[in-house]
């Protein structure tokens, strides 16, 4: 197994905080790891993801090119009944939501193979004036399962010298890691559109209904169009920002929707891992459709301004024991304050 350096920094590396989201007043914090240093887990990963591939001016360190459009939730019967969220209660709301790259350059083309995995960011503007959020990935499965995997993962990049001989430190750990191996390989691969790629929360969350009731799950979204990939010919012939304009182009014709679903574990199913993927036999429950409308009129002042967050919760939805939305959201605090250092 030899994977080559370059793609391995983009696709494995990048994916530790998918977009830059809002600050988080305790990012120095520990995440109550006893193998935590004390500069904190969440400065660890992210200075060493610096390191890995630095950062360009003004621009989010991972997911730096992307999109944003704006659009309408609307949720389905059966979303109330697995809690009060009160963008779950039945009125349309407003969503905001940012598409993207997963590379940290912002010229990426996007039909490099470096270039996944791809994002997708909402945000829910609920009746009552809150908001929250939803992080997703093109890939169901995280790249590991928890925090002081992720700065082993980020560590191995950084010790790797091309030059050396085999084999590498990233080619140990991805010996020894067959779900990195898996999510570094499948994020290659290149959709037809944003609007026929599927997306997943891989984190759980817990969801409390109106009488107290709490069911863990995952949130998938999944396009309406079907899920489409190009084998790698067809990615080859597209031109480097076809999913941006395809994009537009779909939508200046009409919507864009994807259906939000939540997938509920079996007993004994894992919620603290989110490398560990739940079957696909489990159950789900449909939360509504999100329909996107248009591109926002300005989207790159949009994107400068916007910063998303895994652990922007609302009443209704509950974190897990899975520890790494909030870690995620620590190092996305960073790496706000680094793409706005003013």
């Amino acid at each position: 197994m030899n994977p080559t350096l370059k793609p391995f920094q983009q696709i494995a590396a990048g994916t530790a905080l998918l977009v830059a989201v809002s600050s988080f007043a305790a990012f120095g914090e520990e995440t109550g790891s006893t193998n935590a240093a004390p500069k904190g887990l969440a400065q660890q990963i992210f200075d060493t993801m610096v390191q890995v591939h630095g950062t360009t001016a003004g621009h989010r360190p991972v997911h730096a090119k992307g999109i944003v459009c704006e659009g309408t939730f609307t949720p389905s019967a059966a979303a109330a009944a697995l809690s009060k969220a009160a963008h779950f209660q039945g009125a349309v709301v407003p969503v905001t939501v940012r598409l993207s790259d997963g590379a940290p350059d912002p010229l990426i083309p996007d039909n490099s193979p470096n270039a996944g995995p791809r994002g997708m960011a909402i945000r829910f503007k609920s009746p009552g004036g809150d908001e929250t959020d939803i992080v997703a990935l093109s890939h169901n499965g995280f790249a590991v399962g928890n925090g002081e995997e992720f700065l082993a993962l980020q560590k191995a990049v950084v010790a790797t010298d091309p030059s050396k001989p085999h084999p590498w430190p990233i080619e140990e750990f991805l010996t020894t890691h067959p779900a990195t191996l898996k999510f570094v390989q499948e994020s290659s691969v290149v959709p037809t559109s944003f609007a026929t790629e599927a997306f997943f929360g891989n984190d759980a969350f817990v969801f409390v209904n109106k009488d107290g009731v709490k069911q863990a799950g995952r949130y998938q979204i999944i396009p309406v169009a079907g899920r489409h990939d190009l084998d790698e010919a067809g990615a080859k012939a597209k031109p480097a920002n076809f999913l941006i304009d395809d994009l537009k182009t779909r939508l200046a014709a009409g919507p864009v929707q994807f259906r939000l679903v939540v997938q509920l574990p079996n007993a004994g199913d894992p919620t603290k891992d989110p490398s560990l993927v739940w079957p696909d036999d489990r159950k789900t429950v449909e939360m509504g459709t999100i329909t996107l409308n248009a591109v926002d009129a300005d989207s790159v002042a949009a994107e400068k301004a916007l910063a998303f967050d895994p652990v922007n919760l609302t009443d209704g939805i509950e974190l897990s024991d899975d520890t790494l939305p909030v870690l995620r959201s620590k190092v996305y605090a960073l790496a706000v304050l680094y793409r706005n250092p003013e």
